[in-house]
């Protein structure tokens, strides 16, 4: 049963009419890359004052049209937290973008010294964990992978704080395609996604809003024209619909770099299947870092004409499309003075 403090931290999420329109910008080895090619360097030679030059700049140009943001302790925090208007709710990730690498596969950790306790200290409206996870992997991955996010979902359950899980599947280190950062792969296995997802369902896992990837590659999905290539499409979105819907469990999409046509096909299809909303980053704003930093006001202008254009374009696709989510509260019943206080709570 999700519980009051959930539902409230889902709300603060959402826009007012119950759409989440969340713009992502914990990304830490994307955005290195992105300052790293603007100004000719390596990844490794991006200092700490150029990511938070440019995670400010994200929040200053795109906060306010966001139902949500996301945001990391190390960068985005100390660079953006003193301008994050008050109606944009927060989300803060917990997990490390660096993984223990395995040749079956990825094991993912919290960052260090940081903890939903820490999270929920500084009032943020949700915590977010990316979990790497293929059904494939080695048993000793998949049951680590599973530990994490079930011990990450008691800690949510109980400081009553939302808990958003993304899941991405990825390739094993020496395969054709390894990488090490998110770059959606041609060849890519719905069924793979599909599985994921429902693992992660289980009430075990407690997880109260979905962040997920396409089961499909965004680059190759057909217009949904009702062709029998958009019914066998659709068919995989709807199959990762049924089991979020099964399980009580809104979900999103996340853009992965996609083009942004690209991503708007892919919510399409998302939005008919039952998804609520977005978390999307680089689609939205990749292009404007990539093209104009360290140039403060490039870089602005770029966001604020481009990047604000996706992101209401992205907006009101949602409101035409998405079922918008609504809090269900359960009355609180009291028959005398002090009922709800003894109750309520994770021990309840």
């Amino acid at each position: 049963m999700t519980t009051i403090g959930k539902y409230r931290g889902l709300a603060r999420l959402a826009d007012d009419k119950g759409h989440f329109t969340m713009v992502a910008l914990d990304q830490r080895p994307p955005l290195f890359s992105a300052i790293a090619k603007a100004r000719g360097i390596a990844p490794g030679e991006v200092t700490f004052e150029d990511m938070l030059k440019a995670k400010r700049l994200l929040v200053e140009a795109l906060a306010e049209d966001a139902s949500s943001m996301l945001f990391d302790p190390n960068f985005a925090v100390p660079a953006a937290i003193d301008i994050l208007p008050k109606k944009t709710g927060l989300i803060m990730t917990l997990e490390d973008h660096r993984v223990e690498e395995t040749p079956e596969g990825r094991k993912s950790r919290a960052i260090a010294n940081w903890s939903v306790d820490k999270i929920r200290q500084m009032g943020a409206d949700g915590v977010k964990v990316l979990a790497w996870y293929r059904p494939d992997a080695g048993r000793d991955v998949k049951e680590h992978q599973k530990n994490f996010v079930r011990s990450v979902g008691e800690d949510c359950r109980r400081h009553d704080i939302p808990y958003v899980l993304e899941l991405l599947v990825y390739p094993f280190s020496g395969s054709q395609n390894y990488t090490a950062d998110y770059v959606e792969s041609p060849d890519k296995r719905a069924d793979l996604v599909i599985e994921s997802v429902r693992e992660f369902a289980k009430p075990e896992y407690a997880v109260d809003l979905f962040k997920l990837e396409t089961p499909l590659p965004a680059a190759s999905l057909p217009s949904p024209d009702g062709s029998a290539a958009a019914k066998a499409a659709a068919s995989q979105f709807e199959a990762i619909g049924s089991v979020c819907a099964g399980a009580g469990i809104p979900w999103v999409m996340l853009s992965g770099g996609a083009a942004p046509e690209q991503f708007e096909r892919v919510l399409s299809y998302s939005y008919s299947a039952g998804a609520q909303g977005f978390l999307a980053g680089r689609t939205i704003w990749l292009n404007a870092v990539e093209n104009g930093f360290p140039d403060s006001g490039k870089v602005l202008k770029a966001l604020r004409e481009d990047g604000r254009k996706r992101l209401t374009r992205l907006n009101e696709l949602t409101a035409g499309q998405a079922k918008p989510w609504k809090p269900f509260y359960q009355k609180a019943t009291a028959t005398a003075e002090g009922d709800f206080a003894k109750r309520y709570g994770f021990a309840a």
